[in-house]
């Protein structure tokens, strides 16, 4: 795996798309911060410009830095995560982060993940990465890594780095929850 962890922090470094298991489905990771990275994944998987694209953090003193949280919020995220669960949170201006990422919106979605390999790519590049499932906008998130791969076989831009560690185990995206207001909403189960 450290051989994996290297090519795929050099693809990222590099402005470049992995294509990696994460905790719940495949997932696009790129550098968070690099426009032309966070372009890329919109590219690759035909997403429409004014669907925002979360972002794989560290933890919850990064979220601080990218977001506004109240005790009560941090209270909250301190029970979910890490895990399968991305929030909706009001950002930060200038926090840093590719502008491409929000969509127009003044929010920004957060996810510390309970993935080994997502921890170690993140906590050796020191910079948060994109979070979004590996497939073409509209066509479902796969574990199994035929159904992924098939997604993007005949497609002109494709990843630059699949990492393919077989099927993963049955499991849907993230669920999301919009912690901008009150009460907190559930947006995907």
């Amino acid at each position: 795996m450290a051989i994996k962890i290297k090519e795929i922090i050099e693809v990222i470094k590099k402005g470049g798309v992995a294509l990696c298991p994460t905790e719940t489905v495949y997932g696009l990771l790129a550098d968070a911060t690099n426009d032309k990275a966070v372009e890329r994944v919109f590219d690759l998987k035909k997403r429409p410009k004014n669907k925002a694209i979360a972002v794989f953090i560290k933890n919850i003193k990064e979220a601080k830095k990218l977001s506004f949280i109240d005790k009560q919020q941090e209270k909250f995220l301190k029970e979910i995560w890490p895990g399968k669960v991305t929030v909706i949170l009001k950002r930060r201006p200038g926090c840093g982060l590719s502008k491409k990422l929000f969509a127009g919106k003044k929010a920004i979605g957060l996810r510390i993940s309970s993935s080994k390999l997502v921890n170690d790519i993140i906590k050796r590049i020191n910079k948060p990465l994109t979070t979004t499932s590996a497939n073409i906008s509209g066509k479902p998130a796969s574990t199994k890594i035929k159904d992924v791969l098939k997604q993007f076989e005949n497609q002109k831009i494709r990843p630059d780095l699949i990492v393919n560690l077989g099927n993963l185990p049955e499991s849907r995206p993230s669920k999301v929850i919009d912690l901008t207001k009150k009460p907190y909403k559930v947006l995907r189960i």
